[in-house]
């Protein structure tokens, strides 16, 4: 059966990911996007089974001894977890996933499948970074701090990833998201399963 590609989007805070997968998904029919469980509290507008799953911490401990992430980290005091088995179905059903998760997360996929994708989205600038995070006001201004001081660290992790995109002109970056999607679906390793039929007609 033929597998799906997984795709792993990563970024400081602030960057803009979540907002360019957004305007990704309007274009492509061939990707679902994984929803992570956490144990932090949802903010404002974000909606529960949508956004993420959001789960006690003794839940959260307890899917892990059950081996029910296929990566988890912690991140600023809460915990992240992507579910392994809706992830693998998906895969298995040749639907292209991606994770929106961070660059911990990130190597630990890369480590359990060599072959995921995995992309970083970096900020033209620390001071657009941060004026970012200051207009979604989405944190006290303490964790912005704390978001922004982080940022460093997480940026020095890109040279693990396979491709680097400046989210500066945000129509420009999710159109190279959006590319990055659609060749790696034509890879040949990929495609020799899907058109085996087409390629015995043809040949």
């Amino acid at each position: 059966m033929a597998r799906g590609t997984l795709f792993v989007v990563s970024a400081p805070s602030g960057a803009g990911k979540t907002s360019l997968l957004a305007a990704v998904l309007k274009n492509t029919n061939d990707l679902d996007v994984s929803i992570s469980f956490t144990t932090r509290a949802p903010r404002s507008k974000e909606i529960p089974g949508e956004s993420y799953f959001f789960v006690t911490k003794k839940d959260f401990m307890l899917m892990q001894e059950q081996d029910e992430f296929l990566e988890s980290a912690e991140v600023f005091g809460n915990n992240y977890g992507t579910g392994k088995s809706w992830v693998l179905d998906k895969l298995a059903q040749d639907r292209d996933v991606v994770l929106e998760i961070d660059w911990q997360g990130a190597l630990q996929v890369k480590e359990k499948f060599p072959d995921a994708i995995l992309i970083f989205i970096l900020p033209p600038s620390l001071s657009a970074l941060e004026a970012r995070l200051e207009d979604r006001a989405q944190d006290s201004h303490q964790v912005q701090l704390e978001r922004l001081s982080k940022a460093k660290l997480e940026i020095s992790k890109h040279k693990f990833f396979d491709y680097l995109i400046v989210n500066d002109d945000f129509k420009q970056a999710s159109l190279e998201l959006l590319s990055i999607f659609m060749t790696s679906r034509l890879q040949q390793k990929y495609q020799q399963k899907r058109l085996s039929k087409l390629l015995d007609n043809l040949s």
